[in-house]
């Protein structure tokens, strides 16, 4: 009897352990085989991957640093390019607004204000009928040989009636040293006639009527307006369109498109004087074939600034009339000239050099 309860509990012990076993057995066994089964197969697939991956990290990583130390290599570059433009140059560039080039200009003429205050025609004149007719003989030569030139045909022929009748050989014999004396013969004794016929032997004070004249164009007819009426014009003659271009005011090379342009950049006021001081300027300065950059007081303001030679003492020597220290191209030079006049033709009189010029 005392076995019984015991054999009992030890059979009940081992259903319980039987039934859990065979529980285990066929589920919990089986569920770790299966979970076995997933975490054998999946970590083998998945590290390729990761792998891949953090490759792929490593390959951005370096390419971003690599990105980054040529960054600093490119900004030197960047950098260096102010360094390149010249900084004389920069205010003409050819990206230079017009504003900016309409500020440049008007500076440009303050300063030749300064530097040529004694600025005028460089003619030899005492009337509007002298300084019509030396202006047409000055095509194709320099003033100073029409200044020379010009007291002997005044003195023979002093008015518009006078010039009408003369002889005209014997005016070609008189402004032969001027060159093209018989085309000019026939302009001014043209010029003359009109004068005598059509204005009552006066010079006319309209542009209109002036290029009318025998020989009288825009720019004649400018020189004589204002000097001789004080009616503002813009003289182009040829240095003037040279500095114009130079200093970009204009592109074009028509007299007329670059009186009009320039003259949209100043004010009418400006317009006579303004002539003078470029004349000026590009016959003592801003020469043609070779400017002397180097003794111009305009350097930093153009564009053109390196053309000619930028040595201060070899385009000193380049310098002309009294900035050179040379006689200036009028026998009879205004009173605030700072040079010495210029001599009269040789052989020719000396009661022949007509007098200071009472018209200016």
């Amino acid at each position: 009897m005392s076995n019984s309860p015991v054999r009992t509990q030890a059979k009940g012990a081992g259903r319980v352990s039987a039934e859990g076993n065979s529980a285990v057995g066929e589920h919990g066994v089986s569920k770790r085989s299966k979970g076995a089964d997933r975490d054998d197969s999946h970590p083998r697939e998945a590290a390729p991957k990761k792998a891949a991956e953090k490759a792929g990290v490593k390959k951005a990583a370096a390419k971003k640093a690599v990105a980054k130390k040529a960054a600093p290599e490119k900004a030197p570059a960047k950098k260096a390019a102010p360094e390149k433009a010249a900084p004389k140059r920069a205010a003409g560039s050819r990206s230079e607004s017009r504003l900016a080039m309409v500020r440049r200009a008007r500076r440009i003429n303050r300063e030749l204000a300064e530097v040529f205050p004694y600025a005028h025609p460089e003619l030899d004149f005492r009337n509007p009928f002298e300084l019509l007719v030396a202006t047409v003989l000055s095509a194709q030569t320099t003033d100073l040989r029409v200044n020379q030139t010009t007291p002997a045909l005044f003195a023979r022929y002093p008015t518009p009636e006078d010039l009408a009748a003369a002889v005209p050989e014997e005016v070609e014999e008189l402004i032969r040293p001027t060159g093209f004396f018989r085309a000019k013969t026939k302009s001014i004794m043209g010029l003359a006639a009109a004068l005598r016929d059509d204005f009552g032997g006066e010079v006319p004070g309209r542009l209109e009527d002036l290029v009318k004249l025998p020989g009288v164009g825009r720019k004649t007819a400018f020189v004589v307006l204002g000097n001789a009426f004080g009616v503002p014009g813009i003289t182009v003659d040829t240095h003037f369109m040279r500095l114009a271009r130079r200093w970009r005011w204009t592109e074009s090379d028509d007299p007329v498109k670059i009186e009009a342009e320039v003259a949209e950049i100043f004010p009418k006021s400006d317009w006579t004087m303004l002539s003078h001081r470029v004349i000026f300027h590009g016959r003592r300065i801003c020469h043609a074939r070779k400017p002397a950059c180097g003794a111009c007081p305009i350097a930093a303001l153009c564009p053109a600034y390196g053309e000619g030679e930028t040595d201060p003492e070899k385009a000193a020597k380049l310098l002309k009339y009294e900035k050179g220290g040379y006689p200036g191209q009028r026998l009879n030079p205004p009173a605030d000239y700072p040079g010495r006049p210029a001599p009269p033709a040789p052989g020719v009189a000396p009661g022949a050099v007509q007098r200071p010029s009472g018209a200016e």
